[in-house]
């Protein structure tokens, strides 16, 4: 539901999207360029000492950062564009949408929830094409090439990449599986929030006349205390994802230290590959971190998607007719009009002078 309701909204920015995923590609490749060239340097100029070489790749080192700096502005620039020109559309589309509702239809959501879906839950799938333009393009990009730069560098140690994406990836699964139905109930319980906030604002003239004051307290301190609950739940799932990822990327980087040590020891490996190896075994883990990002925000980006289409795809009970009338036929003149029949009049009859009960005539001057 979120990636159809994401692309159905994505397609009048296509242009601008082509141009986000060059830019990210760009930057990506001048970021797995880097780790190689500082080998080079170790290898041959520090090992050797030919500073002239130190020099000049240091120059290329500098020349693609710097080319890298400026594609991640550039495409910063255009996801934050065209994130919130699907937020202005989706906006645009829900209140047309719920201003054709009729009564039926806004009772069967309720007022407070169209609101909630007209502004948090917007944004919410806002927020996921912002970080999605942003991370979730440059994820799958960085881990691919990481990994073929990574067992270009030395094979000997690949063993350790692909141990390390799967247990990842089984670890961020099952706290993602976690996290999706304590995100639907917080929504839910920002819907009753304001709904007895709503209930509470509009008729505060009532409360106050018949002291109702602490009742109401309190059921807007039970659904405050839930929410609250909820909320607390989900984040302790968000909580423990980074921890697990870091783990695991630790365990990973001491067992390329140790093994690749050996190697190095053997001959089989220069230190300068070595270091290469343990950026790209980083850039591996940094993008599951992007991803792992991702996962976090993807579960109440669903949840919000899927209320908003509930509102899309409804329509109104009460349909305008498909052939409406436009103008009011005018009756044609008859040819012998009647004469119009004489208005009978009512004559008031008095019973006497002691029971009426007309005003006295004015005295005429």
């Amino acid at each position: 539901m979120l990636l159809r309701l994401v692309l159905d909204h994505l397609r009048p920015y296509r242009g601008a999207v082509a141009a986000l995923v060059l830019l990210q590609f760009c930057g990506t490749v001048a970021m797995l360029y880097l780790p190689s060239v500082n080998a080079e340097i170790i290898d041959q100029g520090v090992v050797v000492g030919d500073t002239d070489y130190i020099l000049r790749r240091g120059g290329v080192m500098l020349a693609v950062s710097l080319l890298q700096v400026c594609a991640a502005i550039a495409a910063v620039w255009f996801s934050a564009r065209t994130a919130m020109s699907v937020g202005r559309d989706l906006r645009a589309e829900l209140f047309q949408r719920v201003g054709g509702f009729s009564t039926r239809e806004v009772q069967h959501f309720g007022a407070p929830s169209l609101i909630t879906r007209e502004t948090n839950d917007v944004q919410q799938v806002q927020m996921i094409v912002l970080m999605g333009g942003s991370l979730m393009v440059t994820a799958p990009m960085m881990m691919v090439g990481a990994v073929i730069m990574a067992i270009r560098e030395d094979v000997g140690l690949s063993w350790i990449v692909a141990a390390v994406i799967p247990v990842l990836a089984i670890a961020v699964s099952i706290i993602v599986s976690r996290m999706v139905p304590n995100f639907r109930l917080v929504q839910e319980r920002i819907d009753e929030v304001n709904r007895l906030l709503r209930e509470q604002i509009t008729g505060l003239r009532v409360v106050r006349a018949f002291v109702r004051e602490r009742h109401e307290v309190e059921r807007f301190a039970s659904a405050n205390e839930s929410l609250t609950d909820v909320s607390i739940r989900a984040g302790r799932w968000m909580a423990g994802m980074f921890p697990t990822v870091m783990l695991v990327s630790n365990v990973a980087t001491v067992g390329v230290i140790w093994f690749g040590g050996h190697r190095v020891e053997s001959g089989a490996m220069e230190v300068g590959a070595l270091t290469a190896y343990i950026a790209y075994l980083m850039q591996v883990v940094m993008s599951v971190m992007m991803a792992t990002f991702m996962m976090m925000m993807i579960p109440r980006a669903a949840v919000c998607a899927e209320r908003i289409q509930e509102v899309l795809v409804t329509d109104s009970s009460v349909v305008p007719p498909t052939d409406p009338v436009h103008e009011i036929p005018t009756p044609a003149p008859s040819t012998s009009p009647a004469s119009p029949s004489p208005i009978p009049v009512q004559r008031s009859r008095c019973c006497g002078p002691s029971t009426c009960r007309r005003a006295p005539a004015r005295p005429s001057r």
